[in-house]
């Protein structure tokens, strides 16, 4: 059963791979709009958060 702690987890994990996703085609698709160091940033930054907010909810989710 999900907790309301496991939801928030995966609801981190949704946007974070969401923001992925827009950095990879952003990146891909010619001059970023915010730049490429910026568009860079917030993709090294968002993978590591989807993986460890995911594994985070499924453990949260096996606890409870």
């Amino acid at each position: 059963m999900m907790t309301p702690k496991s939801g928030l987890f995966l609801a981190v994990a949704c946007v974070a791979a969401i923001a992925a996703v827009g950095c990879v085609f952003e990146l891909t698709s010619g001059e970023p709009e915010l730049g490429s160091t910026i568009t860079i940033g917030i993709l090294g930054l968002s993978v590591p958060v989807t993986i460890a907010s995911f594994f985070g909810a499924i453990k949260n989710a096996q606890q409870d």
